[in-house]
């Protein structure tokens, strides 16, 4: 969805003002104003329609909150149990915390994974960036290593890479490979909502655990569970070069 908020002068209104500087979400930033926390060129601020532009001052309880002009691009290694999310309305914990300490800008995360899988997510505030990446014409290759409980069922690989339907969904890996009994190699372009999950539920093949290990170019080497790090300008031009040979 395009952003409208922002004019091409450069002014904006208040709430998204807050929210692109990190202060809070957009809903969230609605609420400080209206609870008179935000100041604007030294008067206090309570109505949700003002704009600010580059030369306005704005404070919040006090203190100077400046635009957001860096555009960051971060990798993480998300543990099992954290929700990619900006907040959870059933209280579990997100993976977007985890970065808290070290990243001051308020960063999205680009697609996602389940509460109980683990592995590499991007966050970012490059708008664009992240809806180059998310489009499903992008054809990112995004590698997972599944372990499974029993072994793995005959042919399940081979029939994951030439397509399967289940409950009228067809999925299809760009590959599938068995690693050893109970562990498989696959690689998605699209990924649909829990499609590796869904797959191997068909054959009763129980996943211990699921683990996302490659994005494009990058893939999780010896980061650590919770560990994160800036992707290099490198590796962003390599991404956004993956993707935009398909003709966005």
């Amino acid at each position: 969805m395009q952003d409208n908020s922002k004019k091409p002068d450069g002014v904006e209104r208040l709430q998204a003002f807050l929210a692109h500087a990190g202060v809070a979400s957009r809903r969230a930033s609605e609420k400080i104003i209206l609870d008179g926390r935000v100041s604007v060129n030294g008067a206090v601020v309570t109505e949700l329609g003002t704009k600010v532009g580059p030369g306005d001052k704005v404070f919040l309880d006090g203190k100077p909150v400046f635009a957001e002009t860096a555009k960051r691009y971060v990798l993480l290694n998300k543990p099992v149990g954290y929700v990619c999310s900006m907040s959870d309305e059933k209280g579990r914990p997100v993976a977007a915390e985890l970065l808290k300490d070290k990243y001051s800008e308020r960063l999205y995360n680009v697609g996602r994974l389940d509460m109980f899988s683990c592995g590499l997510i991007i966050f970012t505030n490059d708008g664009e960036f992240a809806k180059t990446l998310s489009h499903p014409s992008a054809e990112i290759e995004k590698e997972y290593v599944v372990d499974t409980s029993l072994p793995l069922p005959r042919g399940l690989a081979e029939d994951f890479a030439k397509g399967m339907r289940v409950d009228g969904v067809f999925y299809k890996a760009k590959s599938a490979r068995e690693l050893n009994s109970h562990r498989m190699a696959v690689v998605l372009l699209e990924g649909k909502n829990r499609e590796i999950r869904r797959v191997f539920e068909s054959r009763e093949a129980a996943i211990k655990r699921l683990c996302r290990v490659r994005i494009g170019n990058i893939n999780i080497n010896e980061m650590a569970p919770g560990q994160s790090r800036d992707l290099e300008q490198f590796e962003v031009d390599e991404l956004l070069g993956q993707a935009t040979t398909h003709e966005l």
